[in-house]
């Protein structure tokens, strides 16, 4: 690989990386949303809601992780 195909990929490398301080950022926001309501909201339809999510922020901070993983690997 040529240094200009290098140069791009530690581009996307820092954008994924931003991606990921993005959603960890919002993800963190909604957990501490979500911890803030009363039980009886979190146990319920919103609280359900919110949980799903915080379960696709995860997946999708898990796949940034992974992208970054294999770019690391070129």
């Amino acid at each position: 690989m040529n240094k200009a195909r290098r140069k791009r990929l530690a581009q996307a490398f820092d954008l994924v990386n931003q991606a990921k301080n993005i959603i960890d950022e919002v993800r963190d926001d909604e957990r501490e949303a979500y911890e803030n309501l009363p039980d009886s909201f979190q146990n319920g339809e919103r609280g359900e809601e919110m949980q799903g999510y915080l379960e696709m922020l995860d997946e999708t901070y898990n796949y940034l992780d992974d992208a970054n993983s294999v770019i690391d690997q070129i």
